[in-house]
């Protein structure tokens, strides 16, 4: 039962208080807004809550801050979404950005990355959490692993577009709901809304989101950083299906080996900041678009500040587009069987997303050396020199997963934990 609709004051008051305590990736971010609105404020009621995230999942981009803005939108209109979205994100981007700052002046001083070679290790059991978690959820049938095989095998051995990879599982995904019975719902129809006004709504958001890359191509040319910056994380927003660990896999892609904005150890040192700090798991967009201007020619803290903010606007804007404009559909969205069959192939793929993430990272982290090594067809993969193990750094990710996994432990601690270790490594062995 829900009691009256709060003031805007109160949704704001609320919703900052999300933004600040969010840790814990999107799982923890849903249940505290679960807690707050439904359970604590009883703003919102369970099915509706239930309902929200539905149709936040069939989304591209950051789920959790989908909601929000969704939540938002349901008590305040499009005043509410826009404050309850942005508030999720504000207190977290700029914790990231001040870190990112310190990260990129102060990171090559010993006590720094001594805290970093622990932190590192950690993200490997995060995402090791991440592919148990989704391998549950997603890996149902035979079809769904061969799915996550391909996905796997697509991005790793063949170096597919990241796009390609998620277009064809959901076009498998669609091919296959033809014959699936329709999606169980109980909750009751929906008038359907007016095309029109959704248009109109869907365009002016959509103004809004690509109003700075407009500028920044028209000011700037196609080839600065900042624009750059702009293309690739509203190419993100469009594709990255099924999670933060998702937007990993293409950001690796193109920001580690095709642009070269920043290393693979970098990125992992940016994922590990990301988790350590509230609000969404994809902040480390943030942190990537701040070493692209930062290591840009001619960068420095004021471009550098330019492509954090870039990267952050083109990575939560156009959620405000989906929301504000579909919303209203979502009930007959949830009620497609396209839109299930193909969501259900994506998560699918997901799995094998995830697993090359944590391919990749593992061999940056966990091994000294990395080599290329050549497969018939003219084809190379990345291969690590298994003599070069650091079993540290592999006893370190392993507690991590552990810890996690097993034991639920807290995301925080873990980091704190894994931090400490490197520190007292580089108390045993300076220099290390």
């Amino acid at each position: 039962m829900t009691t009256a609709t709060p003031s805007l004051s109160e949704l704001t008051v609320a919703s900052f208080r999300i933004g600040c305590l969010g840790f814990g990736g999107p799982a923890g971010q849903i249940a505290l807004m679960h807690r707050i609105f439904v359970d604590e404020k009883k703003w919102i009621g369970e099915d509706e809550y239930l309902h929200a995230l539905n149709y936040c999942t069939l989304l591209p981009g950051p789920e959790a801050q989908q909601l929000a803005t969704y939540a938002g939108w349901q008590l305040h209109g499009v005043r509410g979404g826009t404050i309850a979205g942005a508030l999720f994100v504000l207190p977290g981007a700029l914790l990231v950005f001040g870190l990112t700052w310190l990260y990129a002046t102060l990171g090559t001083t010993p006590i720094v990355g001594a805290l970093f070679y622990g932190i590192k290790a950690a993200v490997i059991g995060f995402i090791l959490e991440a592919l148990w978690k989704v391998g549950k959820r997603a890996l149902k049938t035979r079809t769904d692993l061969v799915i996550a095989v391909l996905a796997f095998l697509g991005l790793f051995l063949f170096a597919l577009p990241f796009p390609l990879v998620i277009g064809a599982a959901a076009a498998f995904g669609l091919a296959r709901s033809l014959t699936s019975p329709l999606p169980r719902t109980t909750a009751a129809k929906a008038p359907r809304p007016g095309a029109s006004k959704a248009l109109v709504t869907a365009a002016g958001w959509a103004a809004i989101w690509l109003a700075p890359l407009l500028a920044a191509f028209a000011l700037l040319g196609p080839d600065h950083v900042l624009t750059r910056v702009g293309v690739l994380f509203s190419k993100l927003a469009l594709v990255t299906f099924g999670g933060a660990y998702t937007v990993l896999a293409y950001l690796q892609q193109q920001a580690v080996e095709a642009e070269g904005w920043l290393t693979a150890p970098q990125m992992i040192d940016g994922l590990g900041l990301a988790e350590t700090t509230p609000g969404p798991l994809v902040l480390v967009n943030q942190f990537v678009g701040f070493m692209a201007g930062w290591q840009a020619e001619g960068g420095g803290l004021m471009l550098a500040a330019l492509a954090a903010a870039m990267a952050s606007w083109c990575t939560f804007a156009p959620s405000f587009v989906w929301i504000f404009a579909g919303a209203p559909f979502s009930e007959s969205l949830r009620r497609s069987r396209l839109a299930s069959g193909a969501l259900k192939a994506i998560t699918a793929a997901v799995f094998g997303i995830i697993a090359k993430i944590a391919l990749v990272f593992g061999f940056a982290v966990l091994f000294r050396v990395n080599l290329n090594a050549a497969l018939p067809g003219g084809l190379t993969i990345a291969l690590p020199d298994f003599s070069a193990l650091d079993p540290l750094a592999l006893a370190i990710a392993a507690a991590a997963a552990i810890a996690l996994i097993r034991f639920k432990a807290n995301i925080f601690g873990v980091v704190i934990a894994c931090g400490l270790a490197g520190l007292v490594r580089l108390a045993i062995v300076p220099g290390a």
